[in-house]
């Protein structure tokens, strides 16, 4: 996913919404997945990202939809294991004379992976309509929150795009060598995918260490809510962004 969850400018009505109400709105849409045991409401809350992602543009759909059927991939995986080990409930069907499927299992697998992809898409379309820089300044700014920790929120953000990026240019290096990263066996892939955890790790630690002398260079102990010069003033938008993620987390109480 090398690329997706990268800064992608624009003019859309999400972008212009309050760094930290983004946030908010992000996290009220996750809870709402774990509050919810509906399999409708969590798949009416993966379509709302998907229209929410449409009217951000036409980039940040095409991002969103590839996030969606990556997300899918890992989700089957996840869904044969928890389908295969629950066992109570009323049996739909008895495969090889060992394997139960039961009702239970099927819904609770189910529910479990519409929740899974539904609370990471929010997520990840923040990330594709907010700088990094505006979320830090927007809560050190706007609540007082010491600056130190408002960096280290957004640095483990930050940590999702870089490893996705690392892990590219370290993929297109092996196959560059011939090694056949591409292979249509998953267990092949694994096998070949192991050893590259190394290199990636030792890169992203490199890249840590010359973030935090950058840093360091620039005042970072010495930097206050007063440091920035960006101003991130409340809009009716923003309130009405608050409004309705509210109303959705209050929806999936009684729904």
């Amino acid at each position: 996913m090398s690329g997706l969850l990268n800064y992608a400018a624009g003019n859309s009505f999400l972008h212009r919404l309050n760094p930290t109400v983004k946030l908010f709105c992000a996290f009220f849409l996750c809870a709402s997945c774990f509050i919810t045991g509906k399999i409708s409401f969590a798949l009416l809350i993966i379509l709302f990202n998907l229209c929410l992602s449409l009217a951000s543009g036409w980039v940040i759909f095409g991002r969103a939809v590839k996030i969606l059927f990556s997300l899918m991939k890992l989700s089957v995986v996840l869904f044969l294991i928890q389908i295969l080990f629950i066992r109570e409930g009323e049996i739909l069907f008895i495969i090889l004379n060992s394997i139960i499927i039961t009702k239970e299992g099927l819904d609770f697998s189910l529910l479990f992976v519409l929740r899974l992809i539904a609370a990471t898409m929010p997520l990840s379309l923040v990330l594709s309509i907010t700088r990094m820089s505006d979320i830090s300044a927007s809560l050190t700014r706007t609540f007082g929150i010491p600056y130190k920790y408002a960096f280290a929120l957004t640095s483990a953000m930050r940590f999702i795009p870089l490893f996705s990026t690392e892990m590219a240019g370290i993929k297109e290096t092996q196959m560059a060598r011939g090694i056949e990263l591409d292979t249509k066996n998953f267990f092949k892939k694994i096998k070949l995918f192991l050893p590259l955890c190394a290199p990636l790790l030792i890169s992203s630690v490199r890249k840590i260490e010359g973030g935090a002398i950058s840093a360091e260079l620039r005042g970072f102990n010495f930097r206050t809510r007063k440091s920035g010069w960006k101003k991130y003033p409340f809009t009716f938008a923003d309130f009405l962004a608050l409004a309705l993620c509210i109303s959705i987390i209050v929806l999936s109480v009684f729904y």
